[in-house]
């Protein structure tokens, strides 16, 4: 029946509204799910049964690899486990500690700059330069509202279901230059690093530029979701073979997953791992990148 009424439905827009207004779409079967919001957010129609783009393709490893060894590497508290293991524990950003209710944290005894995340989701993120200046109940509302959030149903990202809701506070890392961290992100597929994309302005996401290298560091024409800035002239970061190199290991076996680190002052920090890339819903210009992507991932 279900199924019947949303074929039936000729609005996407109009359907998710109401299913996210009345939190039915908990209800809603995955490859539904996936159809409908793939819809609203691209325009596009979802082929799951034939994928092709980078994007489908995204949407077909939600369904059919599921792994359980990758809830421990989206979880950001089990992945540092992980990471120990597999490329050492000096790649680790210092944990400061870990909690599991807001209030049990004692910000007397946090140094002046730190970063809280939730390990759960992806976007519960404070971060604090300045401890005098931390407006803490603002900061509270954030975490709070993201330890509430079961983050699978927003895009049906296997991983994120049912993890258990953390805090955990690290050390405030500073880009070499006293500015904000470049986000070094390799796009890798079944262990072999294809490309780079290197975020920049990222704290306000209205001027966040994206630009895409090869692995020779040589700039590349295509965006991803963010416009590119072609006359920003970025460094290779000091420690660029062996991040490479890195992200071979940690991708190894895994159809496709981004494998994020932080270089600074020569010393490479992990960031994180993550398995479908703005949840298979980047804005991917020209459109035959988007069908190459999808070529480098085989299904399965």
């Amino acid at each position: 029946m279900l199924r019947k009424i949303i074929k039936g439905l000729k609005n996407p827009k109009l359907f998710m509204l109401y299913i996210l207004r009345f939190k039915i779409f908990q209800l809603i079967p995955d490859d539904i799910f996936l159809k409908i919001k793939f819809k609203l957010v691209t325009g596009e129609k979802l082929n799951l049964k034939h994928p092709k783009t980078y994007n489908e393709k995204l949407q077909w490893l939600k369904l059919h690899d599921r792994k359980p060894e990758y809830k421990k590497l989206v979880d950001k508290y089990e992945v540092r486990k992980y990471i120990s293991e597999t490329i050492g524990g000096e790649y680790l950003i210092p944990m400061i500690g870990t909690w599991t209710k807001f209030e049990d944290i004692d910000f007397d005894a946090l140094p002046n700059q730190f970063v809280l995340k939730v390990t759960h989701d992806s976007g519960g993120l404070v971060i604090c330069k300045d401890k005098s200046k931390l407006d803490i109940e603002e900061a509270k509302r954030k975490i709070n509202k993201s330890l509430k959030r079961n983050y699978f149903y927003r895009g049906r990202e296997w991983p994120y279901k049912n993890l258990e809701p953390r805090i955990i506070c690290e050390h405030f890392l500073n880009d070499e230059d006293n500015i904000e961290l470049k986000d070094y992100r390799f796009f890798c597929f079944d262990g072999k690093p294809k490309f780079i994309g290197v975020d920049f302005n990222i704290t306000d996401k209205t001027k966040t530029r994206r630009n895409l290298y090869d692995l020779e560091w040589n700039l590349l024409e295509g965006q991803i979701s963010y416009p590119n800035e072609l006359s920003k002239k970025i460094k290779p970061p000091s420690e660029l073979s062996r991040m490479i190199n890195l992200s071979k290991v940690l991708s190894k076996g895994i159809p496709h997953v981004r494998v994020d680190f932080y270089n600074i002052n020569e010393k490479i920090y992990f960031g994180e791992m993550t398995f479908y890339h703005q949840s298979g819903h980047g804005i991917i210009q020209p459109k035959e990148l988007d069908y190459l992507m999808g070529e480098w991932i085989s299904q399965p």
